[in-house]
This record gives C-alpha cells, structure tokens and sequence, in this order.
C-alpha cells in the first residue's frame, strides 16, 4: 500500500466517507496513518463488577445472564444485557445497536469498558452509560473474552465517524505492506534506541503495554521534529549552495556618513548585532540572518545601515513591509536621512499613482533608484531590479517564507543577502521551530531615553474612570487607543465588540470627541485613511481591533485601553502596547478585565510587572501552550501532528543537532521532501528538487 494512496480505495470507505475524512485533514493512507489518537483509555486491568460506584471508569468482563429488548418514549430502540461475575451483576444498555441481538447469546463472556452510571429504567442497579468499545467470545468454547487493546486509543472524531469503523481503517493499513519510508537514517534511530516510522506507527494507534506506547511516542516526536528542522536546514543549504552570494566589501565613506547623520548612538546590543550582519554580508555565503528585537529596541537603523552597505557596494536594496502606512513611515524616515547622501530612495505600493509607479519601476530595472521600501506589491512579476543586493523583511510572521522566497528570488546573477526583522519576541528555543531556516540575533536592549509604559489591570467597574483619564490627556493634546477583541457582538461569545463599544464611548463617556472605528472588515482603502488621520492629529481616539498592532508609529499616542482584555495572549498585549510609548510623553496601558478567572487576572498582573517581551513571551508559552501561542505567528509555520514544542524542547534540540549530522553525512534527501509535502502540503517550504 502506497503512503500516497487516496483513502478512498480502503474497505468500507465510499464517496461520502471520504468527504467526511476528508474534513478531518485526511486524504491519502500518510495522512490517515498520522492521524494520531488525543489520549488512551487504559483497559489493561479489570475491576470486579461488585467493587464499581457510579461515576468510574471501569473495565469489566463475565458472563450474560439474561437479555431483554423495547422502544424508549423518546423512540430509541433499547437492548438491555445483565452481566455477572463472581462478585455482583451490572445492566448494560446498548441503544439503536439492533444487529447485537443476533450476535450476543446466553452464557457468552463480554469484555466492556465505559463510565458507570445508574441504569436507564433499572431500578437503582448501576450500568455502563457510555459503552467505548467491547469484544465478544462464545461461551462454549471456554475462552475468556480477549482484550485486543491494553490501551484504547481515543480519536477526535465527529459524531458521524465511528471509532469503531475508524480503528478498521487504521488496521486494514496497518495488516498491508504499507511504504512507511524511515526520514531518520538508522545510525541515529540506534543511537535514540528509536523504532522504525511502520512499528511507531503500529503501536502508536493499537500500544499492547504502556511500554510500548512509550516507545513509539518518543520516535514518532523524534521523526517530527527531526524532519522540519532537517527541512529547514536543506533549505538554508539550498540557499547558500545553489549559487553564489555576494561578498561585499568592509565598511566605508557612506556606512560612516550615515553613522554621523544619525542622532544618537548605537546601544551595545545594537552594535553587536551591527558586527554580525557585517561579517555576513562580507562573506561569500548569502546571509539569511533574524533581528529579533522587542517594540522600540531600535532594529529599522540596523536595517538602514545594512541597506546603505549594499549601495556602497554597487548594489540595490529592497524592504518590504507588512502595511502601505508602515513602507510610507519606512520611506519618509530614510528618504530625509539617505537622500542628502546622494541616496536614490523609493517608494512601490497598490496605491501609488499610475506614473509614479511607472517611474520606480524604470528606476529599478535601469538602476536609477539604490533602496525601494514597498509592501507586497515589490513581489509582482513587473518589478525587476537592475542588481539586487540586499532583501530586508519587516515583521517576518505577517509574510510567508514563500513570499520572502519570492522577493529573494528578485536577484539576477546572485542570491541577495537576506535580512528578517520582527518585533514579535519569541523564546530563544522556539526560534528552531519558527525560523529554523534563519540564524537568529536578539536585541533586548532598548535605546536610552525610551520611557517606561506604565501599565494597569481594572476591573468594568472603573470604566467611568478610565475614560475620564482619557479625556484629561486629550485635553492635553494627546492621543488615545481603545482596543477591542471582536468585530461585532456574536450571540456565542460574551465578548465586548468594537461596534458596540464604539456606540457606547460615542454617546456616553467620550462623546463629543473625534472618535473613528477601525477594524478589518473595512476596505484597505479606509483602513490607511483612518491610521493617515489618527497620525495627522485628526482624530483624539482610535476605537479598533488588532488591526493596529503592526501598522503605524503615532509619537502622540499615550493612552491605551484594551477592553476584554483577558481574551488576548500576553504576547499580543505586548505588541499592542508597543503602540504608545513612541513619543516624548508618559504613557500608560489600562487592561480592562472582563473575566471570572482567577488564573486569567494573575496573567494580567505580569503585564503590570514585566516590559521585556522576551520574558512575557516565555511566560505565554508557559500559562497558554504552544497551540494558541503560535496561533497566527507565521504563515507557513508547520503544524505538529505529535509533538509539543513547549514540553520537548530537548528532543527540538537534540534532533536539530542530529539533522545537521544527516544532512551533512547522509539523509535520503529525495524522501524527506516527500516527507515534507505530504504532511505540509503547501504550509512549511518549497524544496527545490534535490
């Protein structure tokens, strides 16, 4: 059997089978086999039938005794089975499972597991309400009833999937010769005492002991975590091996006049990580470097200085930012501080006016413009550059690793150096998983000067409060945020929505003041006028949704108020609050806690503690899991099928070391693309062939 093959052509599975399958991410015989069970009841033990209570979870077996059939009021068709053992009877109710009256008889030894309750209509005996699984020998023949499971996989399955049916499937693939190919060369599997993918596979989905389980748990995270950093650094060697980078020359006369033109100096974490990208950029290989630095910690000056170490080379830069507002501030900022150096600055968004656009395009195909700062629109097929040197990517988790390849892929006779900036703080170790491809260098530092944001957690009840505060400092000349979780009020959700808390600031605290509402599902268009404004001093208080949280620098901006608070991540709170705190003025962050949680206010409160969003990001990871703190954080991060990047932190790093090992001494490279494409599809990376 073929990993590749369509589920379709198993057993029992028609047409609409497939559809349902199909909705759980399962197509082929690789996708099913890797749909991995979510826990295990433990069905190794029995409990004798005389020792259960309600409300257990229990294993028993004995003999039927009598059996018993009729329709509920509610129209269910009901068979009930008293079993006994040596200590007591139980009544088991089985419902709308008619074909189990031909197949149970008198005398006949039943294994059940499920949840004891009272019986339905049995008159205070105790029954198993909820019946997992059960397996049936003939009476006659002396057997006892064999458990086939010691410990039962449970799947998250919807109601219209059987369990049962599911199990089929999986042994039906498991009974073939099916091509489970091993990524893991076998040097390193007996180095990890390890199995192989087929036999972890086998035991991970039917385990006969809690050994066995295990083992196959610990090869199975292993292989994950093995094959996407193996994935990533055959990308990374892809990158410097294809062809040439550039080796640009030491710094000179226009690096040093920039330095000058700069109004301040460089912090020390700055400077280092200035050293880094030099050495980078002087070497033969393509650097493919992350600045990692929190809100406000200085990383656009390193990228300028990176940009004008390309012109000084004869070379062209690009810089492409996630939101038209942020490349026009990009543009605005270098333009008045590169252009008196005789640096040609331009500009390439969807909105630029027909010649103008014209103009840039001209300018970089002949060689005229040295730097572009654009958004998406620099990735389109018709921008073509003279000689491409060096490609720089602001917020990284807001493009795909294929639209950076893309742009990349700009440069003619030679890979372009690549620089990724984010202000995303992620904790060191994850940093393998997010950005494997990338070598990593952090700033923590923030610049002299920057004022601290003082932050406070309030609960509704102070709301009257808050906004007075906010009108106080409007009053001032100051600006305000209030940032809300949803779009509009959903009948599911007792979440606050932006319209409505819009409606209510407008008529009530805040009325009279030039509020404006911004959220997502507004046209781009509107979007940027509305940030235009708020940065023009046109409006006193932007009521929005996330939307602001990579967008625009606002020196004015002193006051947020995040309503709801308790449903965002740390982490996201944090860049939110990255929002103020620009300028000259005091700054202050009010988390408005809707919540009940006792657990959710203590996270608050280290909002109040901790400005380092390393630290905060740490401590997101650790209250909330990998699975919302990845949520959105990049598109095209892989999803993991098995592993836990918070709990196997030392499997991520030891199998990033074991990858380098392979890569270098011999990995099937041709199977682990393979690999990659059957359980990312079009989500990770695009491997050249190999």
């Amino acid at each position: 059997m073929d990993i590749r093959q369509n589920v379709q052509y198993l057993k029992g599975v028609g047409p609409k089978k497939a559809q349902a399958l199909k909705k759980l991410g399962i197509e082929n015989i690789y996708d099913l086999a890797t749909y991995y069970p979510r826990r295990y009841e433990d069905l190794s033990s029995v409990q004798p039938i005389g020792s259960l209570k309600p409300g257990d979870t229990a294993n028993i077996q004995g003999k039927i005794v009598a059996m018993a059939d009729r329709n509920t009021r509610r129209g269910l068709k009901l068979l009930t089975v008293m079993m006994a053992d040596d200590t007591g009877s139980i009544q088991i109710n089985f419902f709308n499972q008619d074909y189990l009256k031909k197949k149970f008889k008198q005398g006949m030894r039943l294994f059940v597991h499920g949840k004891i309750g009272y019986a339905y209509g049995g008159y205070g005996q105790l029954a198993v309400t909820q019946l997992i699984s059960f397996d049936t020998e003939d009476g006659e023949s002396g057997k006892e009833a064999e458990n086939h499971y010691a410990f039962m996989p449970v799947y998250t399955l919807p109601d219209y999937i059987k369990p049962k049916d599911f199990r089929n499937l999986l042994e039906q693939v498991m009974a073939a010769e099916t091509n489970f190919k091993d990524i893991v060369p076998e040097f390193i599997r007996a180095k990890y005492q390890l199995l192989s993918k087929r036999e972890a596979v086998g035991k991970i989905h039917f385990p006969q002991s809690k050994k066995e389980l295990e083992e196959a748990k610990r090869s199975l995270i292993f292989e994950e975590l093995f094959s996407i950093q193996a994935g990533l650094l055959l990308l990374k060697k892809q990158h410097t091996g294809r062809e040439r980078g550039i080796k640009f020359l030491p710094n000179s006369k226009l690096v040093e006049a920039v330095f000058k033109a700069i109004p301040f100096e460089l912090t020390a974490e700055q400077q280092k990580v200035w050293q880094e990208i030099c050495r980078d950029m002087q070497s033969d290989r393509q650097m493919q470097r992350l600045v990692q630095g929190d809100v406000g910690s200085g990383k656009t000056v390193i990228a300028i200085l990176a940009l004008v170490k390309a012109v000084e080379n004869g070379y062209q830069g690009a810089m492409m930012a996630p939101t038209e507002i942020l490349a026009i501030q990009h543009f605005d900022k270098l333009k008045s501080l590169l252009e008196p150096l005789g640096i040609n600055v331009a500009i390439l968004t969807g909105s630029l006016k027909a010649k103008q656009r014209r103009d840039t395009l001209e300018g970089l195909a002949d060689g005229a413009v040295d730097i572009v700062i654009g958004t998406h629109a620099l990735i389109q097929d018709n921008v073509i550059f003279k000689n491409l040197g060096l490609v720089v990517t602001d917020e990284q988790h807001r493009f795909g690793v294929n639209q950076r390849a893309k742009l990349e892929d700009k440069g003619i006779d030679f890979l372009p150096d690549v620089l990724v900036m984010t202000a995303t703080p992620i904790p060191r170790t994850m940093t393998l998983t997010v950005y494997g491809d990338l070598d990593v260098s952090f700033i923590r530092q923030l610049p002299p000067g920057r004022k601290p944001i003082r932050t406070f957690v309030r609960m509704p009840d102070r709301r009257e409060l808050i906004y007075k505060f906010v009108r106080n400092e409007v009053a001032k000349g100051r600006q305000a945020y209030v940032v809300c979780p949803l779009i509009e009020e959903s009948e599911n959700s007792d979440a606050v929505s932006v319209e409505m808390i819009y409606d209510e600031l407008t008529s009530g605290f805040l009325y009279g003041m030039r509020c404006a509402l911004l959220h997502g599902k507004l046209a781009a268009k509107d979007k940027e006028q509305l940030l235009y404004d708020f940065l023009a001093g046109k409006i006193d208080v932007l009521i929005s949704t996330t939307v602001i949280e990579v967008g625009v620098n606002v020196p004015n901006a002193s006051i947020m108020v995040i309503e709801g608070a308790e449903r965002f991540g740390l982490a996201q709170l944090h860049q939110l609050r990255g929002r103020i705190g620009r300028g000259q003025f005091a700054s202050y962050c009010i988390l408005v806690n809707r919540g009940k949680n006792a657990n959710s206010l203590e996270r608050l409160h280290l909002m109040e503690k901790i400005s380092d969003g390393f630290v905060l990001a740490e401590e997101d990871l650790r209250l909330r899991g990998p699975g919302q703190f990845f949520g959105s954080m990049q598109h095209g991060l892989p999803d993991l099928k098995i592993a836990d990047v918070l709990n196997d932190v030392n499997v991520l790093v030891t199998a990033r070391r074991e990858a380098q090992r392979a890569i270098d001494f011999g990995i099937d490279r041709k199977s682990l693309v393979e690999l990659l494409q059957l359980q990312y599809k079009d989500r990770f990376i695009k491997i050249a062939d190999v």
